[in-house]
């Protein structure tokens, strides 16, 4: 069969490359083709336009781009049509795919199947309509969405499991003097790591890695300070915010250009901002405190509880239902909290032992590995379910 696939950032193309890689096992004879990036393509899909392209985030920014934007959505509508895939497989994304997805179901070209769900049960939860409309089969990586879709909105959805597990499990199997069960702390010398995710676009390492800097200074001695440093984005970036600390004789930071996995497996305690990242670090079982700068801090909390439809920002917290982590968001985000709240989460920390043991509860609720093969058997049963009944 042909799969027409489109993922439009970095984590869509890990999880989409995984997808394409159990769809080959399903379906030896299968063809890929789509809107992605370099994993994907590394799997066989032929690229048509890579996401970077289009990766435009942010109202004015897609604004200022919305030639470019435009152009790629024509290009990809254009591109299906020419190729006539048996499936159109969207992954995330929701500002192109619902458009793309409302285009194919127009013209009755091929089912729409969506693996991993647009966050509708965060903001814009208006888009069911479309997906009701648009999108034939959705396939969930979170286990709170099924009460979402199905009970509040009456969509039946498939919850296949969170590709996340996958990807730890498999760093884990390939790295076993790494993983957290056998780390005994550092060896003779070296320090304990506290480590840094400022996350993964340009403005929020910006924001959010000059406060993480502040906050540990004070711990520069005791720890080794290490940041993940996010594909794509220049190392200077990041050696100009360092600047200001490491002229302290006692100031010295590692900008950790491998895996964050390996990173995570290493470290003890963590400065994280919210996403993907923080279910990461807690399938590690770092202890973390969850955190998210936002200009007009004031204003954007206010507008947060307008606009949000959740309890919690953070993964860790919505698949546990409670507070297991801390959330600093907006003008929460500064300095003097992060380092308090830093504080209970190092050894000896009050909120430490508890943390961990929410990590397990939320280990449980994802479930086993799996997802991408999950999904892959479902979309293949799907598929050749249709063509029987054609």
């Amino acid at each position: 069969m042909k799969y027409y696939l489109i993922a439009g950032e970095a984590s869509g193309d890990l999880h989409a490359s995984h997808l394409i890689a159990a769809l080959k096992n399903q379906d030896p004879h299968a063809e890929f083709r789509g809107f992605g990036g370099d994993l994907m393509a590394a799997e066989g899909l032929t690229l048509v336009r890579h996401y970077r392209d289009l990766a435009y985030m942010g109202f004015i920014p897609v604004l200022l781009h919305a030639r470019t934007i435009l152009r790629g959505m024509q290009q990809c509508k254009s591109d299906i049509v020419a190729w006539k895939p048996d499936v159109l497989i969207l992954v995330d994304y929701p500002g192109f795919n619902l458009k793309i997805a409302k285009y194919v179901h127009s013209i009755g070209i091929c089912p729409v199947y969506y693996y991993i769900a647009p966050k509708l049960w965060a903001w814009k939860e208006h888009r069911i309509k479309a997906i009701k409309r648009d999108v034939d089969a959705m396939f969930s990586i979170l286990p709170f969405e099924v009460d979402f879709f199905e009970r509040k909105h009456g969509y039946p959805i498939h919850y296949v499991g969170n590709p996340t597990m996958d990807e730890v499990s498999a760093f884990r199997a390939n790295h076993h003097g790494d993983v957290y069960e056998d780390r005994k702390g550092p060896t003779e010398g070296e320090l304990p790591i506290i480590a840094l995710l400022p996350g993964s676009r340009l403005q929020e390492i910006r924001d959010n890695l000059s406060r993480m800097m502040g906050a540990v200074a004070p711990y520069s001695h005791q720890y080794q300070i290490s940041i993940a440093m996010a594909p794509g984005i220049s190392s200077s970036v990041y050696e100009k915010i360092i600047s200001r600390y490491s002229k302290h004789s006692d100031f010295s930071v590692l900008t950790f250009e491998q895996s964050a996995y390996t990173l995570l497996s290493r470290s003890t305690a963590a400065l994280v901002t919210s996403g993907t990242a923080t279910l990461e670090t807690a399938l590690f079982h770092v202890p973390q405190v969850v955190c998210y700068y936002m200009r007009a801090g004031r204003l954007a909390s206010m507008g947060k509880k307008l606009i949000l439809k959740i309890p919690f920002i953070s993964l860790v917290n919505l698949v546990a239902g409670e507070e297991v982590v801390p959330e600093l968001v907006a003008e929460q985000m500064n300095v003097a909290n992060l380092r308090k709240h830093l504080a209970t989460i190092l050894p000896g920390g009050d909120r430490r032992d508890k943390m961990l043991r929410g990590y397990d509860k939320v280990a449980r609720r994802l479930g086993s590995p799996g997802a991408p093969q999950h999904a892959a058997q479902l979309i293949n049963h799907l598929l050749s379910d249709s063509s029987s009944k054609r």
